[in-house]
């Protein structure tokens, strides 16, 4: 288990590094890491990490494509070490790139509401609840839209129930998007008190929630509303109602 949080761009490296080993888990590549980093995961840490060292932990912890990966490694696997180095180095590639977060303070925005997006990309909505490496934290009013948080989901994998951490990761908001959920996992957020909204294609967050944001300012469905704390009496009854 990790001592120290992890900040985002550490997790970011960690988790698009780790795709270039789908047979290891997260915890198994954390581990790897934790090996080399004296058990503290920075970016100065990982910025020591070379690739003779990730060839030689590989090699005891599982075979690629079926042979050690040792010196007889094919140009392939080297060419997918060197990468993943340059990745823990800080080389995530421009569409990985975290987005810049806006100020925000508690009462900036009055009768706004928080939303998460799962993400893996930048600042795009295309990020299934159990497997995204993010999720963006907007706050939204009528007028407003500012991304005030990013939160990494990476620790996630470091824990027996995932759902429950990512679940925790997102109890502010109580607005979720995503491209896909699970049957049990979309239950624990809802009864989370979190509404999941699922648009399958996906797309640039700010256009998403810019469906959300036209509901704020016109006809919120009676479950907004009462997010929004707008008296019973004062709601839409006909409204059209957003996708799920």
């Amino acid at each position: 288990m990790l001592e120290q949080p992890i900040s985002n761009e550490v997790a970011l490296r960690i988790a698009l590094a780790a795709r270039l080993f789908p047979e290891l888990s997260i915890r198994e590549f954390i581990e790897i890491l934790q090996s080399y980093t004296e058990d503290r995961i920075d970016e100065e840490s990982l910025n020591r990490i070379t690739v003779t060292q990730l060839k030689t932990a590989l090699k005891q912890t599982y075979d690629m494509d079926g042979e050690e990966v040792g010196e007889d490694a094919t140009s392939a696997d080297i060419e997918a070490l060197k990468k993943a180095v340059r990745i823990l180095w800080g080389e995530t590639g421009e569409g990985n790139q975290l987005p810049a977060l806006e100020a925000y303070q508690e009462g900036d925005m009055p009768n706004s509401v928080r939303v998460a997006v799962a993400s893996n990309n930048g600042e795009q909505l295309d990020g299934h609840f159990g497997s995204c490496l993010r999720y963006l934290i907007y706050q939204l009013s009528e007028q407003e839209m500012r991304l005030i948080d990013i939160r990494s989901a990476l620790e996630a994998d470091m824990n027996e129930d995932k759902n429950a951490f990512r679940v925790r990761l997102v109890k502010d908001c109580p607005v979720l998007y995503v491209t896909a959920i699970g049957g049990p996992a979309a239950g624990r957020v809802v009864q989370a008190g979190i509404y999941p909204m699922k648009k399958e294609q996906g797309g640039p967050a700010r256009e998403m929630l810019a469906e959300l944001q036209q509901a704020l300012a016109t006809s919120p469905p009676p479950w907004l509303a009462k997010i929004l704390g707008v008296a019973d009496g004062d709601r839409i009854k006909n409204y059209k109602a957003l996708s799920y």
